[in-house]
Formats: C-alpha cells, sequence, structure tokens
C-alpha cells in the first residue's frame, strides 16, 4: 500500500469547526519537490496554528520565504531553528555565523510576524489548552554517545570509523563560543531558566528540532548518527516541565512515541529519496501537517 501523501486537506473540502494545533519539519525546501509539498500546507480552519521545528531550508530568503508563505494561510506560525539554517554556505548571500545567524533569522521571522525561540511563548486557547507552546532552541553536546564509549572524543573517534561524520562539523559554526558544546550548555542553561519560571498550573507543548530525550535515536539506522541528535541534559524535560507533547524532527523518521504518558511527534517530511523508499517498502505515514493539539485517540 503507497504511503500517504504527505499534502494536507485538498481545496474545496470543508473547514473544519475547531482550529488544531498541527506541526511540521525538515521541509527542506531546497529540493522542488519538497517546495511544491510546502507550497500545498494549508490549514482546515482559519484558527489553525502551525509549528515549524526547523531545517526549512539552508539559505536564508529560502527560509524567509517559506515561513512568509506559511504564515499567510494560517492563524500563528511558530519557529525552531534546525541544523541546516544554521550552516554557512559560499553560496549563501548571508555569510554570518553561529549566534549571529541565528540572531539574524530570529529578525526576519519577527519581520513576518512569526513567532521564535527568543520571543514570549504564546498559549494556545483552542481545543486541549490552555497550553503554552515553548519553541526552544538547543542544539546538542555528543553526549548521545554510541555503545562502548565514555567520552565524546571516543565517540567521534567512533563515528568516523564508521564513516558517519554531520555535515555540522564543517557548516555549522559555533561563532562566538569556543565550541557546538558550549553553545549548547548556554542554550540549555537560558531555556531551563524559562521554562522554569512558567506558570506551573498550565501544561506545555515543548517543541524543538532535535529529540530532547535519546529513545527516538535508538531506531537510527546509523546509531553513531545520535551525536548530533541532542543532548542527556533534557532527559526530563517532558514530565519537569509538564508537556502533554513534545514536538521535533531533525531524524526523517516521522512516527508518535509515548513516553512517561507523554506523546512525542516526530513531524518531518524529510528527503524526497526517503519518501521513495518507504513508498518502495509500503510504509505509511501520517499526512502533513500532524496534529499536536488537540491530541488525537491513542
Amino acid at each position: 500500500m503507497p504511503s500517504v501523501s504527505p499534502s494536507v486537506s485538498s481545496p474545496g473540502l470543508p473547514s473544519r469547526s475547531s482550529p488544531r494545533l498541527l506541526a511540521v519539519s525538515d521541509l527542506h525546501v531546497r529540493y522542488p519537490e519538497n517546495r511544491a509539498l510546502a507550497q500545498d500546507l494549508r490549514p482546515d480552519s482559519d484558527g489553525d496554528w502551525l509549528i515549524v521545528a526547523g531545517d526549512v531550508g539552508e539559505r536564508v530568503d529560502a527560509v524567509t520565504t517559506t515561513l512568509q508563505q506559511l504564515r499567510d494561510r494560517f492563524a500563528r506560525v511558530i519557529w525552531v531553528p534546525g541544523n541546516h539554517e544554521l550552516w554557512t554556505r559560499t553560496k549563501d548571500p548571508v555569510q554570518l555565523r553561529g549566534e549571529h545567524r541565528y540572531r539574524y533569522l530570529v529578525e526576519e521571522c519577527r519581520r513576518i510576524d512569526v513567532a521564535t525561540p527568543e520571543d514570549p511563548f504564546p498559549i494556545w486557547t483552542g481545543d486541549g489548552g490552555p497550553v503554552v507552546v515553548a519553541p526552544l532552541f538547543l542544539l546538542y553536546d555528543y553526549s548521545f554517545r554510541p555503545e562502548g564509549t565514555s567520552s565524546a572524543e571516543e565517540a567521534m573517534a567512533a563515528a568516523r570509523r564508521a564513516g558517519i561524520v554531520c555535515t555540522d562539523e564543517h557548516l555549522l559554526h559555533p561563532d562566538p563560543y569556543p565550541s557546538r558544546e558550549a553553545w549548547c550548555d548556554a542554550r540549555v542553561a537560558e531555556t531551563e531558566k524559562r521554562l522554569a519560571a512558567l506558570d506551573p498550573s498550565l501544561p506545555t507543548v515543548l517543541v524543538n528540532h532535535w529529540p530532547l530525550t535519546r529513545f527516538p535515536t535508538r531506531v537510527l539506522r546509523y546509531p553513531e548518527f545520535a551525536l548530533w541528535c541532542g543532548t542527556e541534559r533534557t532527559t526530563d524535560w517532558h514530565v519537569r516541565f509538564r508537556a502533554v507533547s513534545v514536538v521535533y524532527g531533525h531524524l526523517h523518521i516521522p512516527r508518535v512515541t509515548w513516553e512517561d504518558g507523554v506523546r512525542f511527534v516526530e513531524a518531518s517530511l524529510g528527503y524526497p529519496r526517503e519518501r521513495r523508499s518507504r513508498d518502495a517498502r509500503g510504509i505509511t505515514v501520517d499526512p502533513l501537517p500532524r496534529q499536536v493539539l488537540p491530541v488525537p485517540d491513542r
């Protein structure tokens, strides 16, 4: 059976009576097929919100153009950066690196009325609410290490022996921080304070490009790639910060899992070749964008 098309409902279908909080990630619009699918994303209600969990594209203009198009359709758009937005490629007219690139993207998002991790966290008041929607930018610190390794150095050596080295090592610069680990440390510390200061009576939807726990990486074809997938420091955040759902991407393994009674939604579109591979194997996935709230029945 072929996989479900990743596009949302077709024009002409009746509008849903109740708005939904929806999510998508890893649109990778440098691919024409993906760009066309992103242009087809439509809400079913005038009140639908859309979470975009990173890796929209690699050039700043591609990221902002796509987010602007989505903002024109959805009542609210909430974005977090992925690693691809933070790459500095030679063909991108914006040659900013590291933190400076991230802050530039934040300002571009504010210009087009797209919420970012630097803005006040919005509160969803539709079905399933009120819930704080918390967009996060946390990076990774090489603590998701392969079995048999006990340090980041040993883990990196094991990854190199396996021929698995993320392109981030060449294109994602941590400036002005001395390393990606140091940048991650600063982001985690700052974000933890913000989450701890939230109203304790309100649940949350936590949104991050990288998984908050290591569990989703257990199904990676190449386990060494987990090094570039998160930090052990956020392992209990879905419990500590009262999450009803966690939204992430990065892995290109779209699915829903449950940890400690919390629903984890991997919302990626991914690369065309990955979709063709799923089609060939008869694997079905939920259509895009994926529903976060109200939480669907299991």
